[in-house]
Parts: structure tokens; sequence; C-alpha cells
């Protein structure tokens, strides 16, 4: 496809996206001077099935989308087809999509989560009542309408695999969505309802509380857990998600339709009912009848003491005379009354009463109420503070920790089964601390003698050099069998001789940099540079002489090492090709307690990896 100008009526401003089958604008109307979304793709020829597919997803997405006019929902203004390239113009969402802020900014504080439900949850009762069901929902496909999380809003977008009620382009037998979000029936390629974007808005709850997806691998292993297996309740994922979700998610993924949640309201309902404390939940009593006088009279009678009879009795009959006056006065006619006899009340014998005894009152003494004490006040710095010992002071555990403004904590890392139970059990323990995102990989021995060797230089929660920022470039952490490795290191926190390894779960050892086939490093006085403070290096990204690396089997739980030291560790680059680990690790380690020794700056840190199937 190439660039343009314009689209139809549409002026063309910037690209915002490219993908396989084609690019998304950002446009402008000049008739009624608003941007728009344009997203476009070519219009296939008659013997390009695959494209033919893919068009029909495109129209079939303004056909649905089109129907919807809501404020959690992107709005479609027009389709449209200028030449060979189809387009839809859409509103324009000036903030990131949920997918983005969640790689950008981390772990979303419940209150923000609770909000992105409801506006979902909103948008597909909507869609739902119009027969339109989305079968897509995933973080992807919400965007948010500013990139502050305390003001966005959520909104559904791209319907391109929507089901349209009456429709006859989607049928059985046809697997259709994103396999981690993906519903047992979906999966199975059975017909689907409303109730399969009830079971993704569950994923994306339990993702939301967890910070991980429910269901990892690839298709027939996610198809395999999610048709045979439950996952963790997300009060065991994440020690802080109040246990009272565990229920709204699980029956939210219920493997039958029939045990989820009948509606989006419903689900909405039942999370708004958790999240409120009890002691702020409405109470409703209901208020009895008002009492007719004669029942009111005789209520009277029975709760009033017998020796107040005589009295009560003669009260009673002077309020009926005063209420039939007042009724008679109001009801009579403009002619004057007839005489009526007067009325004789005959009240009962005064009986005389002792003589009354002044006596000087007595005031009582008011308790003096000492004020509360003061609450402590708990900030991310006495969370970070707390959080540090906690992580440094297991065997064969490496955690990298990092609080925001709202206490919550994030961890990444990893930890034998003990040393995990030890760092969850000290953080349920720091007072103040918020959501706690766990991303810590369960490690048996055999990365024990790699998390040993650098967790005197790991990265110490609240003390010590910056963190050196360490993780797959796209910010995941799954790669699919064949997809590219490519590792980005940042925040070096001084002038540094860097290393960034790869160890595999079959026990190889990849050296992703230096290496000898760097061409960067081909320099006779000193094979091994430095690298500036704040440099941020990107290893694997396709460059002319640079090397690549591919996923592959085996698959497992994989690790990356960075180091960064003021002096080198050794003395050459290591070979361009795979070593063993274990030798290499052994060598690693000594190098950096000699540099230990020496007075050298240390920096390390470590990232788990998923490859999966694809």
């Amino acid at each position: 496809m190439t660039a343009v100008e314009t689209l139809g009526n549409y002026e063309i401003r910037r690209t915002l996206g490219r993908g396989a089958m084609g690019i998304v604008y950002e446009g402008w109307d000049p008739r009624i001077e608003r941007s728009v979304a344009i997203k476009t793709v070519r219009i296939p020829t008659a013997a390009d099935d695959d494209m033919r597919e893919e068009f029909a997803r495109f129209r079939r997405e303004a056909q649905a989308a089109g129907r919807l006019i809501h404020p959690n929902i992107v709005t479609v203004y027009e389709y449209g087809e200028a030449g060979d390239i189809a387009f839809i113009a859409m509103e324009y969402v000036g903030g990131p999509s949920l997918k983005t802020l969640l790689e950008q900014q981390g772990r979303l504080a419940l209150p923000e989560i609770l909000q992105v439900m409801r506006d979902l949850l909103a948008g597909l009762q909507y869609s739902h009542e119009r027969g339109v069901v989305h079968r897509d929902i995933k973080p992807a496909n919400i965007m948010l309408t500013t990139a502050d999380r305390m003001t966005a809003r959520a909104k559904i977008a791209d319907f391109g695999i929507a089901r349209i009620e009456s429709s006859s382009m989607t049928q059985t037998g046809t697997i259709m969505g994103t396999p981690a979000y993906m519903s047992p029936e979906q999966l199975l390629g059975q017909p689907v309802d409303a109730r399969t974007d009830i079971y993704a808005a569950g994923v994306l709850l339990y993702q939301l509380l967890t910070g991980e997806r429910p269901f990892e691998g690839g298709l027939s292993a996610i198809m395999h857990k999610v048709l045979n297996t439950e996952p963790p309740a997300p009060s065991q994922i994440a020690v802080t998600v109040p246990p009272a979700f565990d229920a709204v998610v699980r029956k939210a993924m219920a493997k039958r339709p029939d045990d989820r949640y009948p509606s989006a309201a419903a689900f909405a309902e039942a999370l708004t009912d958790v999240a409120t404390p009890p002691e702020e939940r409405t109470i409703v009593i209901p208020r009895a009848a008002p009492a007719a006088p004669a029942e009111a009279a005789a209520a009277i009678a029975v709760v009033a003491p017998r020796r107040n009879l005589p009295l009560i009795a003669a009260a009673v009959v002077g309020v009926l005379a005063v209420a039939g006056g007042g009724a008679f006065w109001l009801m009579r006619p403009s002619a004057p009354p007839a005489v009526i006899a007067p009325l004789v009340v005959v009240a009962p014998p005064v009986v005389p009463l002792s003589p009354v005894v002044p006596v000087s009152p007595v005031l009582p003494v008011q308790p003096v109420t000492p004020p509360p004490p003061p609450q402590p006040v708990y900030s991310a710095l006495s969370v970070l503070d707390r959080l540090g010992p906690i992580l440094s002071g297991q065997s064969c555990a490496l955690v990298d920790g990092a609080v925001n403004d709202n206490r919550d904590v994030s961890l990444t890392g990893f930890a034998s089964a003990g040393a995990g139970d030890e760092i969850r059990r000290g953080i349920e323990a720091i007072p103040g601390v918020g959501i706690v995102g766990w991303r810590v990989a369960s490690t048996d021995t055999r990365y024990c003698s790699a998390l040993s060797a650098l967790a005197p230089v790991g990265p110490g929660a609240g003390g010590g050099d910056p963190r050196l920022a360490l993780g797959l470039a796209d910010g995941g952490s799954t790669l699919r069998d064949g997809e590219r490795i490519r590792v980005r290191v940042a925040g070096l926190p001084f002038l540094a001789y860097v290393i960034v390894d790869y160890i595999a779960s079959d026990g190889s050892v990849q050296h992703l940099y230096p290496q000898q086939a760097d061409p960067a490093l081909r320099t006779v006085a000193d094979p091994i540079v430095p690298l500036s403070p704040g440099r941020v290096l990107n290893l694997g990204d396709p460059a002319p002489g640079h090397p690549e690396w591919a996923a592959g089997e085996p698959f497992g739980t994989d690790m990356i090492l960075a180091v960064a030291s003021s002096q080198p560790l050794f003395a050459a680059p290591r070979p361009g090709n795979s070593e063993d680990a274990a030798s290499y690790v052994r060598e690693l380690a000594a190098a950096v307690e000699r540099a230990r020794a020496a007075g050298v700056r240390l920096s390390a840190n470590v990232r788990p990896v998923d490859v999966v199937a694809k």
C-alpha cells in the first residue's frame, strides 16, 4: 500500500501504526473539523483468498461497530473505498491501548482496575443488547482516552471478528480470537454468545489483578488448560488482592457458559459489591404503613403500664375529640351549622400528689475523650525500604522489586519455591503495601549458581547503584518458537563494561553482548569497550553485521542476565557460539567475586523468559 495524502474526504496527517494487512492513520475531517483515525486495508483481487477473508473481517468490523454508539465503544463514522484501498474512519482516541499502558507503566491500582472493568462491561452490555458479540476482548483492543491512569476512560475497539446476530459470515467450527482470552466453547469451534465476552472479560480482570494471564503457552497447551484445569486464585498470585475477588473471577471464567454471569451488567454489579466495604453498603429497611387512629390507640393501650390506663384513656378521648372537631370544621357546609349538644367528658378523679421536695440539680460529669493516636503515614519510600532486606535475604533468589506512588509492588526475577514463599510472607507483613504483582519464575537448582553469583550485586531495592533495567524489547516475557530474541538493557548507572547472556533451560548459554562477531568491538588495542551512563543497548535488532538469535526448543523458562562493571570482568569477549552454562557461570562467579574484592562498581539483573510453541 502506498502512502496517500487523502482518503475520501479525509486528509492524512500521520501514520499511527502498521500491520500485516494495512496501515492506521491519523486523519482530519475538514467538513466538521475533527480528528479521526483511519484504518485501511487493500481491496483483494479475485485470486487472493487470504486477503478476501481479511477484507471480509474488515467490512464486518464496520458493520458491527457502525451500529454501536456508546461512550465506551470507539465510534465508527464511515466505511469507504478509494482505488484499491478500503478504509474505516472512526473516532480518534488520544490515549494508548491498555496493552501499551501496562507495558509502559506497569500494574494498575485497584480503583483504576475497577474503572477499566466498569467501562468495559458497560460497553459490552450495550453491544450485547444490540446483538453484537465482540469475541476478541483483550488489552490490545481496549483504548484509553488518556495516558493518565487516574482520569482515563476505556473504549472497546476492533470488532473485526465480531459475531452479529442473523449474520451468516461466522460458522460453527471456525476458531477465531486470541487463545489466551478465548472461552472453552470458542476454542472448540462451537457457537458463541455474549457469555464468551464475559469469559474474556474475566481473563482480563485476572490479568489486571495479578499481572499474569491465567493460561499461557501455545494453542494446544492453552486449550488443554482452559478445558481441563483451573488457574490459581488471584489472591494466591497477588497477595494483596482481596479474596472476595476470587469468586467473581471464578464465576466469570466458568467453563460452562450457564455457570457464568448471565450478562455484563450482572458481572459489573458483582464487582461493585465486592469492591464496596461492608460499612459503606446501603441497607434498605422497609417502613410499616401508618396505623389507623383506632389501631394506634390499641397499640398504645397494649404497651402502656396498667396504672396509667385512666390517664391514657382520657388522653385518647381528648385526641379523638379534637381530631373529630377538626374534621368537622374542614368539612362543614357553608350554611350555619345546626345546634349540637355540648360534649361532656367525664374526667377520672384527681388523686392528690405528694409534696414535691426541690432537689438541687446534679450535672453529669462528661468523660474526657483522649484524641485518637496519629495514624501512620505510609509512603512508597517506606515500603521500598522494607522491601530491600526481604529480597536480598534469600538464597537461590534474585528478584527485582519496584514500588509506585500507590505503594503497589512489582516483582520480577527468579526464586526457588521456599525463597518465593518467604518473600510473599515478608511482603504481607509490610504496613501500607498495595497490590503486589508477582512475575517471579519458580526455579529449581538449575539457576541457583547464577543467582547466587549475582545476588550480591543484584537489584537491591532501597539503596546502592541505580537499577540496571533489563528485559525483552517488547516489554513482554514470552517468546514463541522461531521468534526473534530482542533484548533491551537500559539505566547504566556508570561508565560500564556490560555483559549480556542468555541461559537456556537445556543448560547452554548464548553470549549476546559483547561477542567476537560484534563489529563495534573490533579494535586492536581494547577489544572490550565501555558504554556511557544512561546508554540504551538494543540487541537482536536486524542490522548489517550484527548477530540475530531466535527462540526454539526445548520449551521452558530461560534466563537473561546482564552485568555492568566499572572494569572488565573478562580480558576478551566470549565466543560467539554457545557454551556450557555450568562452567561459564563458575567463571562468571569467580570474576564477580574478584571484582568485588578489588572495589569495582557492579550492578546486575536477571529476567525470566518463557519459550513456548507457536
